[in-house]
């Protein structure tokens, strides 16, 4: 899509197609595509068509206009300049789609344990960052191969197209092997996590809520996408230690546990989830729960909190959810960052 936005020429002939033409071939193209999904049932995601074509929408206004009017040519010639001048309206395109694509998830509600409590969206800073890193990844490479096949098609004409299709096709087979894996290891941390609820230990949806709570925290704090993977997974694992226990403690309340049986549990954990082969810095953060917050990373210190509040908070009533974060400020001086009860009282604050 990127590479017709860029066209001038095939063969040598100049295309004269607009912008229109661009976006239509665009949106007909995505609908052809979807027809496979929608007859195994999974209809496109809006959003994402949106995205595309109001992206590759962009870049066509950027060039063809330009170039169909002879000005382009007339600045830069049609040497190494002119491709500079399409490496230089890719990266506005880039930046272009990264700020939809933060848009977008702005405009989402928080992950589904806090769909109960009404949702919130996410901080647009800390996502705008975390799109402009993944741009450095694939989308640079999607980015270098639509300049690479506009130039070539100019050249070579249509027989460029099924040299680079192939490229393309066994890249994407390789990311939906990729996505399986990542799909896996998600399945497996949430299993493990509710290994705990199964057994007795935790109450149902306890990990699931801390996780949800502590990622929306993480978001607040600013954190960017690879430790709030972290966050997530070691808020879901938190109290695999528990499973060591030979009676359950009440309610799964561990914060009301003396600080060396905390400690215990929290080593533990670590030991079972370094066993699974889950990222090292996931056991780090489960085994440093029972430590002292100053001595914890913030990550763990954001997990503490999130478990704290959602022990306190259940099963008080309807004022339970404000006594437990009056009961976190009160403890800010010896058990909890305040910075992070803090971010957890705006993201309570947002969701009601």
């Amino acid at each position: 899509a990127l590479a017709y936005a860029l066209l001038g020429e095939i063969g040598g002939r100049a295309t004269h197609h607009g912008v229109l033409q661009v976006i239509a071939v665009v949106v007909a193209a995505a609908l052809f595509g979807a027809v496979p999904h929608v007859a195994l049932g999974k209809g496109p995601a809006l959003d994402h068509v949106a995205r595309r074509v109001l992206t590759v929408g962009f870049a066509a206004v950027c060039f063809q206009p330009l170039y169909n009017s002879g000005k382009l040519g007339e600045w830069v010639g049609h040497g190494p300049a002119f491709a500079a001048v399409i490496v230089a309206l890719l990266v506005l395109t880039a930046l272009c789609d990264a700020v939809l694509a933060a848009a977008m998830a702005h405009t989402r509600t928080l992950p589904h344990g806090l769909k109960g409590m009404g949702g919130t969206p996410s901080p647009f800073g800390p996502i705008l960052k975390d799109e402009l890193r993944a741009m450095l990844g694939i989308g640079s490479a999607v980015c270098a191969t639509g300049a690479v096949m506009a130039l070539a098609v100019a050249v070579a004409g249509l027989w460029a197209l099924p040299v680079f299709s192939l490229p393309l096709l066994l890249t994407q087979l390789s990311f939906r092997r990729y996505a399986a894996v990542r799909t896996t290891y998600r399945q497996t941390i949430a299993s493990l996590a509710r290994a705990t609820e199964i057994a007795g230990y935790t109450p149902q949806g306890h990990a699931r809520r801390v996780a949800a709570l502590s990622r929306a925290v993480g978001r607040e704090l600013g954190l960017l996408e690879p430790d709030l993977a972290v966050l997530e997974h070691a808020a879901l694992m938190h109290d695999i230690g528990q499973l060591s226990l030979l009676d359950p403690v009440p309610a799964g309340a561990t914060a009301a546990l003396p600080e060396a049986e905390q400690r215990r549990i929290a080593l533990l954990g670590g030991a079972v989830v370094r066993q699974t082969g889950v990222d090292g810095d996931v056991a780090v953060v489960v085994e440093r729960q029972a430590d002292p917050y100053r001595d914890q990373p913030l990550t763990a210190r954001i997990v503490r909190t999130a478990n704290a509040y959602d022990e306190m908070a259940r099963g008080e009533g309807p004022g339970g959810p404000l006594n437990a974060l009056e009961r976190l400020r009160l403890a800010t001086g010896r058990d909890y960052q305040p910075e992070v009860v803090e971010a957890l009282a705006r993201v309570l604050a947002r969701g009601k």
